[in-house]
């Protein structure tokens, strides 16, 4: 006759989520695992974002126009993006989060000068951003390099720079054509060698995107309407929630659609970008 034990056992415990870091974003993209990323501009959502699982959090300029009733990310401020910066990252500490932070520098915040770039990384940064963001490439090499030399981690960001979308013509495909390719190409290196850690593709041909991800070992990619072969992948929140006021772009997908709840649509992004069935390139070839 058996007899049952006196206690049962127990149940094993969930995996301690470790915060994400820098080592642990390049051994993802060593591994050929793929980065999530989406904006978050409050603190509520940016909780709900890392219980979802996504790895990196940018609090875009982009809240210009999805919070601000923009028409571009021209007119946001150094201090809108240290706000929403500083909402994010209480959020996240309340949640306990792991989530990794980026913060956008607005326009005007980093033309002047290095120096003026260094001051205004260093207000979002004291915000609680972990590494920020800005746009552009060719002058935007020495001033990565200064604020890297500073410890100052940069996500670079090139292909559409929403911040000078009247000199390129409106919103339009960047990197089309070989002269064009070249160029993108010659400023990716630049700016990883300068120390960049991350580099956003926004609306650059599918082809060109895998081209330069394998090319950039210690710097991954991380495309919006770039193709399926980058890195990673990133949208703005509202986009992938289908809560876009002005003409939705070509390359989003409305995950809240098959959604029953904020969560749920998140952790859908998550499982679509980590499994590669989003973005698909024969959708959104340019």
């Amino acid at each position: 006759m058996t007899h049952a034990p006196d206690h049962a056992p127990a149940a094993p415990r969930p995996a301690v989520r470790k915060p994400l870091s820098l080592p642990r974003l390049r051994e993802m993209h060593a591994q050929g695992e793929k980065i999530t990323m989406l904006t978050a501009y409050d603190a509520t959502f940016a909780a709900v974002a890392d219980a979802a699982r996504v790895e990196c959090i940018l609090v875009g300029d982009s809240l210009g126009m999805v919070c601000q009733g923009l028409s571009s990310t021209v007119g946001v401020t150094l201090e809108s993006m240290r706000h929403h910066t500083d909402c994010v990252a209480r959020g996240l500490r309340r949640a306990q989060a792991t989530a990794w932070l980026i913060g956008d520098l607005p326009f005007g915040s980093y033309h002047e000068s290095k120096e003026q770039a260094l001051r205004s990384a260093v207000v979002l940064m004291q915000a609680g951003a972990h590494m920020v963001k800005l746009e552009g490439g060719g002058w935007t090499t020495d001033t990565v390099r200064f604020l890297v030399e500073r410890g100052i981690p940069v996500c670079a960001h090139l292909g559409l720079t929403p911040q000078t979308v009247h000199a390129l013509g409106g919103y339009r495909v960047q990197g089309r054509g070989d002269e064009a390719a070249a160029a993108l190409t010659s400023q990716a290196h630049a700016l990883q060698d300068a120390g960049a850690s991350m580099l956003v593709l926004e609306m650059v041909p599918a082809a060109l995107s895998a081209a330069l991800t394998k090319e950039l070992t210690h710097c991954p990619t991380i495309g919006i309407g770039a193709g399926a072969g980058t890195a990673g992948q990133v949208l703005v929140l509202h986009d992938m929630l289908g809560m876009n006021l002005g003409r939705m772009p070509k390359f989003v997908h409305n995950f809240m659609a098959e959604a029953h709840s904020v969560q749920g649509a998140m952790q859908a992004y998550v499982r679509a970008v980590k499994e590669g069935r989003f973005p698909v390139d024969a959708l959104h070839a340019w």
